[in-house]
């Protein structure tokens, strides 16, 4: 993969389990004399190119099971409010958590593709809180020992430019932490009041702490991107943004090099990898601008505005909130083993093998974008567009084999021929599935509706692969009796592109290019 060390000047820096199985850009270069397109912020001061942006991230992951983290409540999206709530998930007197092993084993699995090291002991605690939306007063996590920590995610970041570099970034992951969501407030406005939903409360989240190593925008929705695609790889979580599957928490400060880092604000659950890119690029902004005018940023909690394209602030943090951490009493210690250790007379429902969960993991996005560039000779760039779009890989794939055509001239009509035919009829990807391999020229009889499916198109087309090895040998035969001059020179020595061109133009792409060389080489030998 190509790399480039330029960049922006702020980038310079080389328990009893239930059971619970799944159901079923180019960064921007700004200082804080740039002015963004939706806000007003300019500063003029010549200091403000010695400002840095520093960024680290709060990610909450839902974890893909079928029931909740301590509950065997349903976990489904847009049920009817309140449908799906147990007494536990409602607080009543006298009900316990009874921890979800799919949920251990998605946080093991996801700390082990993130590099992280896997605590064979780990603790559960209960976080003081009072929300209406949070009956029990407390939400249970794991505050003072994670069930993974120190890792690592690698992420590349894309760079507009003639030569279309990608530049390798990798941010610290802190810890990985299990821990109960909480339910959703929903404020009618018309009568004045707040009605609460608890189909949320203790759903498994994953919280994903990231150590504050990016200085952009750009950077953060890269590595966030990334991480959605090894999330959605390991089956671990859906990542779905818009339906709150991932939720991100970006703190932001300025400060000079060599001085401390400065105070920090924390812009909250911003659900678009696109929003969290404008929303932390603003805030950098207006800190800078701050700074210069010789103020002091708050210490506070901010909301992003979409539609403004800037921060606003929700409370300040001055006043330090005191949550009150305590052990979870309901909760023993988390345990862990490898086959090594692993009691001998251990029930295998009550124990969790990560060794065994290492070698459950699949091929993850960067593996799949080396082999890409690596088999096919695709450039670095478009690995990572087949990549982020789903079943895209398979049907590059797919066409590649089925055509024998040469990859290059395929991953250029898939990006932009058959992508650019998708999002202008607002279809998504999955379109793919149910048309297969299927070629240009079907596509564009697809597009325009006339009802037949592909695999009419392209029965009364012809456009099906040449099997008949006694048809492909006649038109080759054809050929070389037709251009005896092009036959002599290639008995001269040349190439035969000339003849194997003609052989595919009579079979309008459809024989296997590797066999119409053989004939031809057999035939002019």
């Amino acid at each position: 993969m190509s790399t480039s060390l330029s960049s922006c000047s702020n980038c310079s820096r080389s328990a009893a389990f239930q059971s619970g199985s799944p159901s079923a850009v180019s960064p921007r270069h700004w200082n804080s004399s740039a002015t963004s397109p939706t806000s007003p912020i300019r500063a003029s001061s010549s200091l403000s190119q010695e400002l840095v942006g520093v960024v680290g991230l709060e990610i909450h992951a839902q974890i893909h099971a079928s029931t909740k983290l301590f509950s065997g409540s349903q976990v489904r999206f847009s049920s009817p409010p309140n449908s799906l709530v147990s007494f536990f998930d409602a607080s009543l007197p006298g009900t316990l958590p009874v921890l979800n092993r799919r949920c251990v084993e998605a946080a093991v699995m996801t700390g082990l593709a993130l590099n992280c090291t896997i605590n064979k002991k780990s603790l559960f605690d209960r976080k003081h809180y009072f929300y209406a939306d949070l009956p029990a007063g407390y939400q249970i996590t794991q505050q003072r020992l994670p069930v993974a920590v120190d890792g690592r995610l690698s992420y590349g970041v894309l760079v507009d430019g003639s030569q279309n570099h990608v530049l390798e970034r990798s941010v610290r992951i802190k810890q990985i932490q299990l821990e109960q969501d909480s339910g959703k407030s929903l404020r009618d406005g018309h009568r004045s009041q707040t009605l609460i939903d608890l189909n949320r409360a203790g759903i498994g989240l994953m919280e994903l702490v990231m150590e504050p190593d990016m200085c952009c925008g750009e950077e953060a929705a890269a590595a966030v991107r990334e991480l959605q695609l090894i999330l959605q790889a390991l089956g671990t979580c859906q990542g779905n943004m818009s339906e709150g599957q991932l939720r991100v928490d970006a703190n932001v400060s300025v400060h000079r090099p060599g001085e401390p880092l400065g105070v920090r604000t924390e812009v909250k659950n911003i659900n678009s990898a696109r929003f969290l890119a404008r929303a932390i690029d603003y805030e950098l902004q207006r800190q800078m601008a701050v700074v210069e005018s010789g103020g002091t940023v708050v210490n506070e909690t901010r909301a992003f505005d979409f539609k403004s394209g800037q921060t606003i602030p929700m409370r300040d943090k001055e006043g330090l909130q005191d949550y009150r951490f305590m052990p979870e009493p309901n909760l023993p210690p988390l345990l862990l083993y490898d086959q090594q250790t692993a009691p001998m007379d251990a029930d295998p429902t009550q124990v969790i093998l990560i060794d065994q969960i290492q070698e459950q993991l699949p091929e993850l996005p960067r593996v799949t974008r080396e082999r890409l560039v690596k088999t096919y000779g695709i450039l670095p760039e478009h690995s990572f567009t087949l990549v982020n779009e789903d079943d895209l890989v398979d049907y590059f794939v797919s066409v590649v084999q089925r055509t024998k055509a040469e990859p290059r001239k395929v991953i250029g009509w898939v990006l932009k021929d058959l992508l650019g035919q998708l999002k202008q009829r607002c279809l998504s990807t999955d379109v793919l599935r149910a048309t297969g391999w299927y070629s240009a020229s079907v596509f564009q009889e697809l597009w325009k509706g006339t009802g037949r499916s592909a695999e009419q198109i392209v029965e009364q087309q012809d456009l099906g692969v040449m099997r008949d090895h006694g048809e492909i040998e006649r038109i080759c035969q054809s050929v070389i009796d037709s251009h005896p001059e092009e036959v002599s020179l290639v008995v001269g020595g040349n190439v035969l592109n000339k003849l194997m061109g003609r052989v595919m133009k009579q079979t309008k792409g459809r024989a296997d290019p590797l066999l119409v060389r053989t004939l031809l080489e057999e035939k002019t030998s």
